[in-house]
């Protein structure tokens, strides 16, 4: 399964290789994007399914994903599982339900969302769900970045699990080699500006 998922992965775009700058400012030769795997109906609801069979004998009543990034893989796993669906959004900084979402005390609920790295907005749907009395049941996610941390009390269930190795801008082995950098999401996607151009002593 694991072979599959990767090539689903590769397949549609979500694993690339090259020279990044992350959002955090470090480089790195790899980056995920892995709204780009949403664009496929049939690749999303195959991840979706094999996320569903890992909690069908739970007892789910409902899937919540945060918005953005978990709200069409919940939607899918929920539609897997045959159960309803909402998402939680921020409202004034804070996660909430809006649009007339309710969760009802005693319900058993599983969290959705795309990547969890250091789980922060998942804790926050996590405590929204335990505030109306529901039960939290796991946590699932298309991809693991918490390098096997356990960033939840409930359960984490990640498809694929992975890595990334990033430098320093400063002592960056890609800009070494003078590679080309791309910054994902912005519209200046290629800085041509080399390691020793930008250090070039004038």
């Amino acid at each position: 399964m694991e072979n599959r998922i990767k090539e689903i992965l590769t397949e549609s775009g979500v694993l690339q290789s090259g020279h990044f700058v992350l959002t955090s400012g470090k480089h790195s030769e790899e980056y995920m994007q892995c709204a780009k795997v949403f664009q496929y109906p049939h690749f999303t609801k195959e991840l979706s399914e094999m996320i569903a069979a890992k909690f069908k004998n739970s007892e789910v009543d409902m899937v919540i994903g945060p918005a953005v990034g978990g709200i069409i893989l919940s939607y899918q796993v929920a539609e897997s599982l045959g159960v309803m669906n909402v998402f939680a959004e921020r409202e004034q900084g804070k996660m909430t339900l809006r649009r007339g979402f309710g969760i009802k005390e005693g319900q058993r609920i599983l969290v959705v969302e795309d990547v969890v790295t250091t789980g922060g907005s998942v804790k926050e749907v996590i405590n929204l769900v335990k505030s109306r009395g529901a039960i939290v049941v796991g946590v699932a996610c298309l991809v693991d970045r918490s390098s096997n941390n356990k960033v939840f009390e409930e359960e984490l269930y990640g498809l694929y699990h992975v890595n990334i190795t990033t430098y320093e801008s400063d002592s960056c082995p890609l800009c070494v080699k003078g590679l080309p950098i791309t910054k994902p999401g912005s519209r200046n996607l290629v800085e041509k500006e080399s390691y020793y151009e930008r250090n070039r002593k004038f």
